[in-house]
Protein backbone atom coordinates (compact mmCIF):
# COMPACT_ATOMS: atom_id res chain seq x y z
CA UNK A 1 0.00 0.00 0.00
CA UNK A 2 1.33 4.03 -0.42
CA UNK A 3 1.93 5.70 1.97
CA UNK A 4 -0.85 8.67 2.33
CA UNK A 5 -0.08 12.24 1.26
CA UNK A 6 -2.48 13.90 3.58
CA UNK A 7 -4.43 12.37 6.77
CA UNK A 8 -6.94 14.07 8.98
CA UNK A 9 -5.63 14.59 12.19
CA UNK A 10 -8.64 12.65 13.80
CA UNK A 11 -8.18 9.39 11.96
CA UNK A 12 -4.74 9.16 13.38
CA UNK A 13 -6.23 9.92 17.30
CA UNK A 14 -5.83 6.56 19.41
CA UNK A 15 -3.51 4.64 16.74
CA UNK A 16 -0.96 2.26 18.16
CA UNK A 17 2.47 3.57 18.90
CA UNK A 18 5.33 0.39 18.28
CA UNK A 19 8.52 -0.62 18.52
CA UNK A 20 10.09 -2.06 15.43
CA UNK A 21 9.60 -4.99 17.02
CA UNK A 22 6.15 -4.58 16.30
CA UNK A 23 5.60 -4.30 20.23
CA UNK A 24 2.41 -1.78 21.31
CA UNK A 25 4.38 0.98 23.54
CA UNK A 26 1.43 3.00 23.91
CA UNK A 27 -1.21 5.42 21.90
CA UNK A 28 -1.30 8.49 19.93
CA UNK A 29 -3.58 11.10 22.23
CA UNK A 30 -3.28 14.73 20.19
CA UNK A 31 -1.14 16.29 17.49
CA UNK A 32 0.37 19.90 18.91
CA UNK A 33 0.26 22.22 15.63
CA UNK A 34 2.21 25.39 15.02
CA UNK A 35 -0.74 28.29 14.19
CA UNK A 36 1.83 30.28 13.23
CA UNK A 37 2.93 27.54 9.59
CA UNK A 38 0.55 24.92 10.61
CA UNK A 39 2.96 22.67 11.14
CA UNK A 40 3.17 19.38 13.49
CA UNK A 41 5.11 20.30 16.16
CA UNK A 42 4.96 17.01 18.36
CA UNK A 43 2.96 14.19 19.07
CA UNK A 44 1.27 13.62 22.17
CA UNK A 45 1.96 9.61 23.15
CA UNK A 46 0.43 7.89 26.45
CA UNK A 47 2.25 4.82 27.24
CA UNK A 48 -0.62 3.10 29.17
CA UNK A 49 -1.71 0.00 28.11
CA UNK A 50 1.89 -0.15 26.19
CA UNK A 51 5.21 -1.94 26.87
CA UNK A 52 6.21 0.77 29.12
CA UNK A 53 3.02 0.90 31.09
CA UNK A 54 4.84 -0.17 34.43
CA UNK A 55 7.96 1.90 33.85
CA UNK A 56 6.29 5.17 32.99
CA UNK A 57 3.07 5.08 34.89
CA UNK A 58 -0.14 5.75 33.74
CA UNK A 59 -0.90 9.26 34.25
CA UNK A 60 1.49 10.94 31.97
CA UNK A 61 1.62 11.66 28.56
CA UNK A 62 4.86 12.40 26.44
CA UNK A 63 5.48 14.65 23.88
CA UNK A 64 7.45 13.00 20.81
CA UNK A 65 9.22 14.70 17.68
CA UNK A 66 6.36 14.09 15.22
CA UNK A 67 9.62 13.45 12.70
CA UNK A 68 10.74 10.55 15.28
CA UNK A 69 7.09 8.71 14.28
CA UNK A 70 7.25 6.53 10.83
CA UNK A 71 3.60 6.14 9.59
CA UNK A 72 2.89 2.15 8.98
CA UNK A 73 -0.07 2.81 6.73
CA UNK A 74 -0.88 -0.83 6.43
CA UNK A 75 -1.37 -1.57 9.95
CA UNK A 76 -2.90 1.74 10.87
CA UNK A 77 -0.02 2.36 13.17
CA UNK A 78 3.18 4.42 13.78
CA UNK A 79 6.44 2.79 14.15
CA UNK A 80 8.85 5.26 16.87
CA UNK A 81 12.57 3.67 16.86
CA UNK A 82 14.17 5.21 20.28
CA UNK A 83 15.25 2.81 22.96
CA UNK A 84 13.21 2.03 25.59
CA UNK A 85 15.78 3.89 28.46
CA UNK A 86 15.73 7.31 26.19
CA UNK A 87 11.99 6.84 26.82
CA UNK A 88 12.39 5.98 30.53
CA UNK A 89 13.59 9.60 30.87
CA UNK A 90 11.85 11.58 28.39
CA UNK A 91 9.64 14.68 29.20
CA UNK A 92 6.41 14.05 29.90
CA UNK A 93 3.56 16.12 31.94
CA UNK A 94 0.50 15.01 33.88
CA UNK A 95 -2.62 14.42 31.96
CA UNK A 96 -4.58 17.27 33.83
CA UNK A 97 -1.15 19.89 33.62
CA UNK A 98 -0.47 20.51 30.37
CA UNK A 99 2.78 22.61 29.60
CA UNK A 100 2.31 26.26 29.10
CA UNK A 101 2.49 26.52 25.10
CA UNK A 102 2.58 30.43 25.03
CA UNK A 103 6.45 30.43 25.21
CA UNK A 104 8.69 27.90 22.79
CA UNK A 105 10.67 26.45 25.94
CA UNK A 106 8.86 23.38 25.67
CA UNK A 107 9.20 22.45 22.54
CA UNK A 108 13.28 23.41 22.41
CA UNK A 109 13.32 20.85 25.60
CA UNK A 110 11.67 18.48 23.53
CA UNK A 111 13.39 18.24 20.31
CA UNK A 112 16.79 18.77 22.21
CA UNK A 113 16.47 15.92 24.32
CA UNK A 114 15.55 13.72 21.26
CA UNK A 115 18.13 15.08 19.19
CA UNK A 116 20.85 14.22 22.02
CA UNK A 117 19.77 10.01 21.19
CA UNK A 118 18.54 10.40 17.39
CA UNK A 119 20.73 10.75 14.43
CA UNK A 120 19.29 12.68 11.62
Amino acid sequence: MAQPRLLSASTMMGDDVVNPQGEKLGTLKELMIRVDDGRIEYAVLSFDEGLLENLLGTNKLFAIPWQLLQLDADNHRFILDVDDEVLENAPGFDRDHWPDHSHSYWTSEIHGYYNRYVVG
